[in-house]
């Protein structure tokens, strides 16, 4: 039986301060990881690493959701639609869907979530 990680950093990086994207968060055997970059109540930044073959469960959100690849290649289910994102894409996941990630190979991605502006 592996040893199965999902861990998350809380804590903001530096401002003011330059880094490259792709490092700020590494790949663990057996692990979806996440690294916070911008945690504020009107939306965050996160970071996030699959190993192949994790995934991450289906869920919602109220919020509009910014997801973009930025090593590697994501299986991204939305409303049951099977999306094939590879370096450099990027799709928005509507307020209210359900979703779901699966790495078939190792995949990192940064995810933006806007919670202000929201009308309905």
């Amino acid at each position: 039986m592996s040893l199965k990680i999902n861990s998350v950093d809380n804590s903001e990086l530096k401002k003011s301060q330059s880094h490259i994207i792709v490092e700020i968060i590494q790949y663990v055997p057996n692990a979806v990881l996440s690294r916070t970059i911008i945690k504020k109540t009107t939306g965050n930044i996160t970071a996030s690493s699959f190993d192949a073959g994790e995934e991450l469960a289906e869920r919602t959100s109220p919020f509009d959701n910014y997801v973009q690849i930025i090593d590697g290649t994501a299986e991204i289910f939305i409303d049951e639609i099977k999306h094939s994102l590879k370096l450099g894409d990027g799709i928005i996941i509507p307020a209210h869907s359900t979703h779901s990630f699966n790495a078939n190979v190792q995949f990192k991605m940064i995810s933006t979530t806007i919670k202000n502006g929201y009308e309905d």
